[in-house]
């Protein structure tokens, strides 16, 4: 299989070119931040913080809509199928679209796209129609591709070295904004329901469009007044002229890129794997949350708005809590840990930290255990390990990070979930599963995860000339 990732990337200006500001020296007490790239750091962590604040509402709201249906929990894993399916049509359509128009017109379109789509669910919900099934998908497919799309951005104006430095700057605002989101929706969906949330999440994300045209436009004028300087590859060929902002990113298709280069593919596979992982997680803290309310309230009540407020209310808060850690970890953990460890030992963390969550789960079965044991994990998947799989894609090609990109963290994510969901359907069909068992079979794919994070830290390393 031929290895078509390109290590080629335009190095900005050295940093004594522009003298630091007091912005720098500030955010610098977080990581190191040269002269000059505060303002685009800060600009960058705004975005994706108005981005996270919208996804955590609607990911808050989309638990009550789609638990509350008849068979909610399995029918949230096997939604999963669905959203995979779609993505089959959807990368390469992204892939078509990326080809024709300039990454700011690429991120605008797709942007607004999903803005509309949120007042058409507004609009139908106040109707009376049933959108829970609908909407979960839609969430499902939402927050990969916008989400990706932005961090593919971050990709394409920050070098390797700066990647590693500022990633964590951009993160933080990602953990912030999803604390602000879940709290908010968490504290006010118990008084107003789940639906106007999604007129809120529409306006936050024209604001993401307007915050990445300004990023777009800085970088442009930053650019003209320092011309970038052209490195060697880590061949050491002498490289090309990168392209141009405004250029098409042309070039195969996401699932082109990604089956054509053992690195990518390697990627790819993990966002299935950890997804698999994850969300056989979530489906054991689902039946446990259902289990609960039935046993308090009755079964007759389940598709009532009152538990829609009271499940609501449970997974705002525990949205919270791991939005609060993974914060936490954000300011102060991860740009120390890609700073002194490397990749390659950030990206083994999260699998420690979960074979010890899913080894005591298995025989600890209890709502309370388990919902710590998803609160560590989530909080390390939103910060530590959500900063380094991004930085994997610095060393890529420019179409790698928004074509291939796009297809590992859809398609690849999803289909995690499909195996997950395809468990679902085994242990409780025919196995007679419970929460012990499902989280021993997490148990055995964590092992293969750890063996897996080791091969690509050994190729990012091959591939960037660092850890």
């Amino acid at each position: 299989m031929a290895t078509m990732t390109s290590t080629t990337r335009v190095v900005a200006a050295p940093p004594s070119v522009v003298s630091r500001g007091w912005l720098d020296r500030v955010l610098s007490i977080f990581t190191d931040v040269h002269g000059g790239e505060g303002v685009t750091a800060i600009l960058l962590m705004l975005n994706i913080f108005l981005l996270l604040a919208a996804y955590s509402m609607l990911k808050t709201i989309r638990e009550p809509l789609i638990l509350t249906v008849p068979g909610g929990a399995e029918v949230k894993s096997y939604a999963a199928a669905a959203i995979a399916g779609l993505f089959i049509i959807l990368v390469p359509l992204y892939s078509a679209l990326a080809s024709r128009v300039s990454r700011v017109k690429l991120i605008n379109g797709v942007t607004l796209f999903f803005a509309a789509c949120l007042i058409a669910f507004f609009v139908l919900s106040r109707t009376g129609v049933p959108i829970g099934v609908a909407f979960f998908i839609w969430v499902g497919i939402f927050n990969l591709m916008v989400i990706a799309q932005l961090w593919a951005f971050a990709n394409d104006v920050y070098t390797v070295e700066q990647g590693k430095r500022l990633f964590a700057i951009v993160g933080f605002g990602a953990s912030l904004g999803a604390i602000a989101g879940s709290f908010s929706t968490g504290q006010l969906v118990k008084l107003y329901g789940p639906y106007p949330f999604m007129l809120g999440a529409c306006a936050l994300l024209v604001l993401c469009m307007v915050l990445t045209n300004i990023v777009n436009a800085r970088e442009k004028r930053t650019r003209a007044a320092h011309p970038p300087v052209e490195p060697a590859t880590a061949s050491g060929a002498a490289a090309s002229p990168a392209a141009d902002a405004d250029d098409p990113v042309r070039g195969r298709s996401g699932f082109a890129l990604v089956f054509r280069d053992p690195y990518l593919l390697l990627i790819g596979l993990l966002m299935l794997l950890v997804n698999f992982v994850n969300t056989n997680g979530e489906y054991i803290l689902g039946k446990l949350v259902l289990g609960a309310y039935t046993a308090t309230h009755g079964a007759a009540d389940i598709a009532g708005m009152d538990a829609k407020k009271v499940i609501g209310e449970f997974y705002g808060n525990f949205q919270t809590m791991v939005n609060v850690l993974a914060a936490v970890f954000q300011a102060l953990v991860v740009s120390r840990v890609l700073k002194y460890c490397g990749v390659r030992i950030a990206l083994l963390v999260m699998p420690v930290v979960a074979l010890v969550g899913y080894t005591s789960m298995a025989f600890v079965p209890l709502l309370a255990f388990i919902r710590g044991a998803k609160v560590a994990e989530n909080s390390l998947d939103y910060s530590l390990q959500n900063t380094t799989r991004n930085a994997l894609y610095l060393p890529t090609s420019r179409e790698a990070k928004y074509k291939a990109k796009q297809a590992n963290d859809t398609f690849f994510v999803r289909f995690g979930d499909v195996l997950s969901a395809g468990l679902v359907f085994a242990g409780t069909t025919w196995l007679g599963f419970a929460a012990r068992e499902f989280a021993m079979v997490n148990v055995a794919l964590i092992a293969v995860w750890i063996v897996l994070a080791i091969v690509i830290g050994r190729s990012f390393k091959r591939l960037a000339g660092t850890n």
